[in-house]
C-alpha cells in the first residue's frame, strides 16, 4: 500500500521503521490511540503484512536507510519517527538519517547494543531496549512476591498482591487501599481497576495499591503477599555467591569414586594408627602416641620416609603391615588424587564448553534461551540473589562471555530434549523462564517442562514468552500455563510513550491483563480540564495528582485543573488514549467514558 499523493493528511503521523515482533506491538497502540501511522520495511514478515490492511495502516516496501524512502514516507511532516528493526546497525543508519534530514524530528529507537545506544542519545535519540524494559515483569513472574514498589516522582507506592481471609467489599477489607484488579478463584478472569464496593469471596487474589503507612494500616505488613510459590527444600534465596570458586569447583566436584576413594584411605589410616598403637614398640619400651602413629601413617601413605620411626626389631606381623600400608595407601593416594584432578580439570573444561554438571543447586530459576531478553531476565535474578542455570542450544551465541563472567551455570544443549532437562534439576527448581525467540520452541520446551515437573507443575512457576497473541490466549487456556508473557507488548507502550511525547513509567501484568502506569499533565483548557475522576473511562484509576507543589490521593468527585500532574494506572489501550488526549491542548472529549 501506498501513501495518498497529497501529504498534508499525514501531517502529524508516525513512522514506524521495522515490522517485526515490537513493531507489530508498537503499530497496534499507535492506532489503538487514533494516531496516524506509516511502516516502513523493506521485507516484512507476510503474515504481519495482514494485520496492516486489517487497521488500514500503510505500507512502504522500501529500504528506510535511504533519505527518499523516509521523504516518501512523510519525514517532513512527520510527529515522531520508531525504529524497531530486527538489526541494530540497520536501527543505528536508519535513526542518524532521520537526525539528518529533520533534526527537530522525535526520534525513538530500540537498540541491544548499549554502547551504541548511548552514542545515539548523545545526539538526541531516545534509546529504549525492549529486553531491559520486559524483564521486570518477567522476574516478577518467576519469583512470584506478591509486592514490589513503583516510583511515581513525588511519592512511592506499593503493589501488594494478596488472597482474601473471608469474603466482603473491597472497601471492609482493605480501607483506603486503592484496588487494582480482583481475580477471582471461581474462574480466574481479571476484573481491572474494580471499585471500593466490589464484593470478593475468600480466596479470591486481589491487587491493591498505597503507601507504606496503608499497607500496614491494612494488615498487609505483616501479611504482605500471597505466598511465593513453594518449592521442594524451600529456603530463602541465597546471596550473591562470594564463595572462592576452587573450593566450590571441588566440593561440587566430587563424585562416587572420590568418595570411595577417600573413604578407603580414611579406614586405611585408621586400621594403620590402631595396629601401630598395639603393636610398636621400641627397644627402650617406648610406645607410640595416637599423634605418632598417624604422624608415620601419613608419612608411609606420602612415601615421605623422614626415618623418624624403624621397624627392624619390630614385631613379624607389624613389619608385614608396614609393607601392605606402604604399597596399599600409595595406590590409594594416587587414586584419590588423580580422580580429583580429573573432576577438578573436567568441570573446567564443561564450564568452558557450556556442559557444566548442576550440583548443589537448590530453589534456582532455569532460564532457557539466551538472547537480550533472556539475558535482562539472568541479570535481574542474579542482582537480587537467586540463583540461576541458563540452557542455550546456540555455540555461537554472544552473550556466552557475559554468563561465563558472572559464573553462570551454562548447558549448550535442546531444552526440548527430556535428557536435556533431567539435569537441570526441575525437581530442586524455584522457576522455569522460557524465552527464546521462536514461538514454537517456548511451547514444546514448556510442555516438555510441564511433563517433567509433573504433580509440582501447580507449584513452579514457568514463565513462556510468546508473541502471537491469539497463540498465548490459547496456550493459556488449554494447557494451564499461568504465566504467557510478551516482551514486545509489555515494552511497545513505552515506545508509543516516548513516539507522543507521553511519560510511561510502568508496565505489568496481572494474570493475563496489562497495566500501563504514566504520568500526565493536565493542560490547561483541553479535555480533561474541570473532568472528574468518575468521568474518567471505565478501568482507569488516578493514583496521586500533584498540584502546587503539593501531592494529593485523589477522591472520585475530585476534578483535574490546567497544570495538574496526575499519575494513573490502567489497561495500556484506555490509558494510552488519555494520554494522547490530554497532551493535545484541545477541547476532546475521547477521554472522557462513552
Amino acid at each position: 500500500m501506498s501513501l495518498p499523493p497529497s501529504p498534508s493528511p499525514w501531517s502529524g503521523h508516525v513512522i514506524v521503521c521495522g515490522l517485526h515482533d515490537e513493531g507489530l506491538r508498537v503499530v497496534e497502540q499507535l492506532h489503538a490511540t487514533g494516531a496516524r501511522v506509516v511502516v516502513v520495511d523493506l521485507a516484512p514478515d507476510p503474515r504481519l503484512l495482514g494485520a496492516l490492511t486489517g487497521w488500514g495502516v500503510p505500507h512502504l516496501a522500501a529500504d528506510p536507510r535511504v533519505a527518499d524512502t523516509l521523504e516518501e514516507a512523510g519525514i517532513a511532516t512527520a510527529a515522531a519517527l520508531v525504529c524497531v528493526e530486527s538489526d541494530d546497525l540497520q536501527t543505528l543508519a536508519t535513526a542518524l538519517l532521520a537526525r539528518e534530514l529533520r533534526p527537530d524530528l522525535r526520534v525513538v529507537a530500540q537498540l541491544r547494543n548499549a554502547a551504541v545506544g548511548r552514542a545515539l542519545a548523545d545526539v538526541g535519540v531516545a534509546v529504549l531496549d525492549v529486553a531491559r524494559l520486559a524483564a521486570p515483569s518477567l522476574i516478577e513472574a518467576c519469583l512470584h512476591t506478591g509486592r514490589r514498589s513503583l516510583d511515581l516522582g513525588p511519592v512511592t507506592l506499593h503493589v501488594v498482591e494478596t488472597r482474601c481471609l473471608a469474603a466482603g467489599s473491597l472497601r471492609e477489607l482493605y480501607g483506603d487501599l486503592a484496588p487494582l484488579a480482583v481475580v477471582p478463584l471461581a474462574d480466574g478472569r481479571a476484573l481491572m481497576t474494580p471499585g471500593r464496593d466490589t464484593r470478593v469471596a475468600a480466596g479470591d487474589t486481589v491487587v491493591v495499591i498505597g503507601s507504606e503507612e496503608e499497607i500496614d494500616g491494612a494488615g498487609l505488613g505483616s501479611r504482605p503477599t500471597v505466598a511465593p510459590r513453594p518449592y521442594v527444600g524451600a529456603r530463602a534465596p541465597r546471596a550473591a555467591a562470594t564463595r572462592n570458586s576452587l573450593v566450590r569447583d571441588l566440593v561440587a566436584g566430587v563424585d562416587r569414586r572420590i568418595r570411595w576413594a577417600l573413604v578407603a584411605l580414611v579406614g586405611l589410616v585408621g586400621v594403620s594408627m590402631t595396629a601401630l598403637l598395639i603393636g610398636y614398640q621400641e627397644p627402650g619400651g617406648r610406645r607410640m602416641t595416637p599423634l605418632d602413629a598417624l604422624y608415620f601413617t601419613v608419612e608411609t601413605i606420602g612415601t615421605v620416609g623422614y626415618g623418624d620411626f624403624y621397624f627392624r626389631d619390630q614385631q613379624p606381623w607389624l613389619r608385614s603391615w608396614a609393607i601392605v600400608l606402604m604399597i596399599v595407601g600409595a595406590t590409594l593416594a594416587t587414586v584419590f588424587f588423580a580422580l580429583l584432578t580429573n573432576a577438578l580439570i573436567g568441570r573446567r573444561i564443561e564450564e568452558t564448553l557450556g556442559r557444566r554438571r548442576l550440583t548443589g543447586l537448590d530453589g534456582h530459576v532455569v532460564v532457557v534461551g539466551l538472547g537480550s531478553v533472556g539475558v535482562a531476565a539472568i541479570d535481574g535474578l542474579l542482582a537480587r540473589g537467586v540463583d540461576v542455570v541458563v540452557v542455550e542450544a546456540d555455540e555461537g551465541s554472544r552473550h556466552l562471555p557475559h554468563l561465563r563472567a558472572r559464573r553462570v551455570p551454562l548447558l549448550l544443549a535442546d531444552a526440548t530434549l527430556s535428557q536435556t532437562l533431567d539435569g537441570l534439576r526441575l525437581d530442586r527448581a524455584r522457576a522455569v523462564a522460557v524465552l527464546t525467540s521462536d514461538d514454537l520452541t517456548n511451547l514444546e520446551t514448556g510442555l516438555a517442562v510441564r511433563d517433567r515437573l509433573g504433580p509440582r507443575w501447580s507449584d513452579v512457576p514457568v514463565v513462556l514468552r510468546l508473541f502471537d497473541r491469539g497463540l498465548a490466549s490459547t496456550v493459556a487456556g488449554s494447557f494451564d500455563f499461568r504465566h504467557v508473557r510478551s516482551p514486545a507488548a509489555l515494552a511497545a507502550p513505552w515506545f508509543v510513550g516516548a513516539a507522543l511525547g507521553l511519560d510511561v513509567l510502568d508496565t505489568s501484568y496481572v494474570s493475563d491483563q496489562m497495566l500501563l502506569v504514566a504520568r500526565m499533565r493536565v493542560t490547561a483548557g483541553s479535555g480533561l480540564d474541570g473532568v472528574a475522576m468518575h468521568e474518567l473511562a471505565a478501568g482507569l484509576l488516578v493514583l496521586v495528582i500533584e498540584r502546587d507543589e503539593t501531592v494529593r490521593r485523589p477522591r472520585r468527585d475530585s476534578r483535574f485543573e490546567g497544570g495538574d500532574v496526575a499519575y494513573l494506572v490502567g489497561p495500556y489501550d484506555r490509558l494510552l488514549l488519555l494520554l494522547r488526549d490530554a497532551a493535545t491542548p484541545a477541547a476532546g472529549s475521547a477521554s472522557i467514558s462513552p
